[in-house]
């Protein structure tokens, strides 16, 4: 009889014990109202008869909602959402007295889903699968937050995590994709093979002008050699009529440089 006298004490005790971590604040609710201020980081006992205590989460959230959208030129575009969010301690109060529990689905998604459709049907269905879907974020993070901040959630981030085209326009995108890319890889082609032909073209002209310089130095030593077979054939000749002279029985008297003999005359 004791031991189970001691396990009800133990559980009524453990029952009426709350522990607060530090990534969430909790607010007592006695006989149905909220009072006093939240809590946090801490350990309380209560009565279980009578009081008991609401945790609220102040870390970051992430809220996942999938629904359809509309884009500017009138589709519906099925979409894939995260919604980054956190709860205001100072404001956890106010927003369980006005809201509730069920802050969710009461507060965020019908507001998240308002600011969207208003966001999503300025901008192309394209344009929500490729370049702008950060600029839809960034519009819909703002105006929402606009509401939500007074009643005391801040929306860190929207991510539009999956875009649904209809199959038709998924299609055409594609294709089109595609095509650039195409069309982008012919243009690499294309100037590669101009860069390759100006290569070519600077080669040639570059033989070509070695091939000039190369024939006007072979035409200048060609020249040069020539003066310089005129003078030794000149020389030649020279000592030719000397050896003709020395050979001849008169008497002669030369007068010459070493190059040209002068005949003064016989003697």
């Amino acid at each position: 009889m004791k031991s189970l006298y001691y396990l009800l004490l133990f559980l009524f005790l453990f029952s009426s014990c709350v522990v607060v971590r530090q990534d969430e604040v909790a607010v007592k609710r006695r006989q149905g109202k909220l009072i006093g201020e939240p809590i946090s980081q801490t350990a309380k006992i209560y009565n279980p008869l009578v009081t008991t205590y609401i945790k609220v989460p102040t870390r970051i959230v992430n809220f996942k909602i999938n629904l359809e959208i509309p884009s500017k030129e009138g589709l519906t575009i099925g979409s894939e959402m995260s919604i980054l969010y956190r709860v205001k301690s100072t404001e956890v109060k106010s927003l369980l007295e006005n809201v509730g529990m069920n802050y969710e689905q009461e507060l965020i998604a019908p507001v998240f889903r308002s600011a969207l459709a208003d966001v999503s049907a300025r901008f192309m269905a394209k344009d929500m699968h490729t370049g702008n879907r950060a600029s839809i974020e960034e519009e819909v993070k703002n105006m929402i937050n606009e509401t939500l901040d007074k009643k005391g959630i801040v929306i860190e981030q929207v991510l539009m995590k999956r875009i649904v085209l209809p199959a038709s326009l998924s299609t055409a995108i594609e294709q089109k994709l595609t095509a650039e890319q195409r069309a982008q890889q012919m243009q690499f082609v294309l100037e590669r093979e101009r860069l390759e032909n100006e290569r070519k073209l600077i080669e040639a002209q570059g033989e070509a002008q070695a091939n000039i310089v190369a024939a006007e130095g072979k035409a200048k030593a060609n020249e040069v050699l020539s003066l310089g077979l005129n003078e030794l054939i000149l020389r030649l000749r020279a000592i030719e009529a000397f050896e003709k002279l020395s050979n001849s029985p008169n008497a002669k008297v030369i007068v010459t440089n070493g190059e040209t003999p002068l005949i003064i005359g016989d003697k």
